[in-house]
């Protein structure tokens, strides 16, 4: 039986899709699957993504970097949020990172509810996640985080990008493939301009945080795939 691969556009229709023999790839390019995807390749111990920002102090006592991000911004009183420039070797080689973020965190634990396996997909590791991807024997769906449960260009556009890369080794099986493939086959030789027309990309112009942004839409950077193990995020392949 030949593999399907297909896109969720937002968790809010998470509920639709039977994943229980699925790689779920979550995707939440802006910012929260991009740093964590940098901080694993850059050597960090481990991500424990947490639904809400008071979850986080569980941690506290632990010697744990404590990251929380709302709306863009990080929370008070934190280590720092989600951007990528937080997550280098110097401040996260060696440690591990509670993370929680507006829309990313909430994703994966959701997928993690019902997925054969849950992974982090970004811009900076593409290539290693489809080759990783082309070689397992499962079915893969890829998780937008979007908005808040409402659809976002970026998720999408990384969406189709993935199955453009494996559109040879597996079967589409829904209209979403069409319209994330079509829309990055449009969007990939400038997609920094294309993300101009995105709300989310005029949410973080507002935060002055435009080299985030530039940064997330990298490409193969990071060789890491950071996979949900319990509840941490750690490398897939082990160094």
């Amino acid at each position: 039986m030949s593999r399907t691969i297909e896109v969720c556009l937002t968790p809010a229709l998470l509920h639709l899709y039977n994943i229980e023999n699925s790689i779920v790839v979550v995707i939440d390019i802006l910012r929260a699957t991009s740093s964590i995807t940098y901080g694993i390749d850059n050597g960090a111990e481990a991500i424990i993504p947490v639904a809400h920002v008071e979850d986080c102090l569980a941690y506290a006592d632990k010697g744990f970097l404590l990251a929380a991000e709302r709306n863009g911004e990080v929370v008070a009183g934190y280590d720092f949020g989600n951007s990528p420039f937080s997550y280098t070797k110097e401040k996260v080689g060696g440690k591990t990172v509670v993370l929680t973020t507006t829309n990313g965190t909430k994703a994966m634990h959701m997928a993690q509810e019902r997925a054969y396996k849950v992974v982090v997909g970004s811009f900076l590791n593409l290539t290693s996640l489809c080759n990783y991807l082309t070689a397992q024997d499962k079915n893969v769906l890829l998780l937008c985080s979007g908005w808040k449960d409402n659809f976002n260009l970026e998720d999408t556009l990384f969406a189709g990008a993935v199955v453009n890369v494996l559109r040879n080794d597996f079967t589409h099986s829904d209209d979403a493939c069409v319209v994330a493939e079509d829309m990055y086959l449009m969007a990939k030789d400038d997609l920094r301009t294309y993300l101009h027309k995105s709300s989310h990309s005029h949410r973080l112009a507002a935060l002055n945080i435009e080299e985030d942004v530039r940064f997330c839409l990298k490409l193969d950077l990071c060789k890491a795939i950071p996979v949900l193990e319990g509840e941490k995020l750690v490398p897939l392949f082990k160094s």
